[in-house]
């Protein structure tokens, strides 16, 4: 951020020091390759939205340089990025202010891809365009963040995974249409499985398998494993299991899945507390078997919903967290080995499964 920018946002008084230092752990900065692989692919929906980046220092996002440099290819109407307040780990610095950036214009001169904070300072100084202070600290649970969110069509970001729940709670309070990068794992919560379950979220495309990589600030540690600096001076971090989330419709959506084997007892064992077959591969899920199948949890990367019905996740949370009905129409019955709800096989606790079902041809 330009010093003149930082003066106009900067406040007094003093950050919690723990606070800060979660912040500063949380704070991954998409590559802008991998939000043009995965936006690029819902350009026809975005034609005339309000895209809202409420997780997006202007400065800093490769988000909220993807739209401005694709802003009129993608027909948009306005673009608006708030990010929140970042406490400094050192008292005597004081605190920046949050704020929001608000783009209606960009010119056809303006970068292809504007890399440099001035030049992002110069597109916010234009009429129409605008930089101004929050009144708050900028958190997208903020009051006025969510006032924001209800003014926008949709939201494009990369919240802080920690806080991903929360994250994707409010958008499916506000019904908001989303594309946000999340940690797989997330899916396996009560929040988020049964929006899966109920084909109101799914994966994104362009991500199927394999890790990311994301720039940090300069004082993220660089202690562990795939981390580096790049050929700009930038740190990186690489993280494992990432995915697009999104509630927006995309053609390789409908592909189904060719199935290829076929049903026997001794290559699929029936779980001792379900009635159902385990699967340990999704590209092995039988053709010709039409009950209850345990499918791994990387299945939602193939899950098509004109060809799947998802019944219930058996994880180690599923005799608290699934419903007594759909416990008993996938023939749940308690056993001495069963840790919460996954399943049992010869006395041994398999690895968490979704339960599905095909649907008829």
């Amino acid at each position: 951020m330009t010093p003149e920018i930082v003066s106009s946002v900067k406040s007094s008084g003093n950050g919690n020091l723990n606070n800060a230092f979660n912040l500063k752990k949380d704070e991954f900065y998409t590559r802008y390759e991998d939000v043009e692989k995965e936006v690029l692919r819902y350009r026809s929906y975005l034609e005339g939205k309000t895209v809202f980046c409420n997780c997006d220092d202007p400065f800093e996002s490769a988000f909220f340089r993807f739209f401005v440099a694709n802003f009129a290819k993608l027909k948009l109407a306005k673009l608006v990025s708030t990010c929140r307040a970042e406490p400094s780990l050192l008292a005597s610095e004081g605190n920046e202010r949050a704020f929001k950036a608000v783009v209606t214009v960009v010119p056809c001169s303006s970068p292809v891809r504007p890399n440099s904070p001035s030049d992002i300072e110069a597109l916010l100084a234009m009429p129409g365009n605008s930089l101004s202070p929050l009144t708050g600290d900028g958190d997208f649970r903020s009051a006025e963040c969510e006032a924001l969110l209800s003014e926008a069509d949709v939201v494009a970001t990369n919240p802080p995974f920690s806080l991903f729940r929360d994250y994707i709670r409010q958008l499916d309070k506000h019904g908001k249409k989303f594309i946000v990068l999340g940690n797989m794992n997330a899916v396996t919560t009560r929040e988020i499985f049964p929006l899966f379950r109920e084909n109101r979220v799914w994966y994104g495309e362009s991500i199927r398998s394999g890790d990311r990589s994301f720039h940090v600030p300069d004082s993220y540690p660089l202690n562990a494993a795939g981390c580096g600096i790049d050929e700009d001076g930038r740190r990186f971090i690489r993280v494992k299991g990432v995915r697009w989330f999104t509630n927006i419709d995309a053609s390789k959506r409908t592909e189904r899945l060719e199935l290829t084997r076929f049903y026997s007892p001794d290559e699929y064992p029936t779980y001792e507390n379900y009635d159902a077959i385990d699967v340990a591969r999704t590209k092995d899920i039988p053709v010709d078997y039409d009950g209850l199948m345990g499918v791994p949890i990387t299945f939602l990367d193939k899950y098509n919903s004109d060809q799947f019905d998802i019944v219930m996740l058996a994880n180690g949370n599923a005799r608290s967290s699934v419903p007594a009905t759909t416990l008993k129409e996938v023939g749940y019955s308690p056993h001495p080995d069963d840790k919460g709800g996954v399943g049992i096989i010869n006395g041994r606790r398999v690895y968490a499964r979704i339960i599905v079902r095909r649907k008829p041809l």
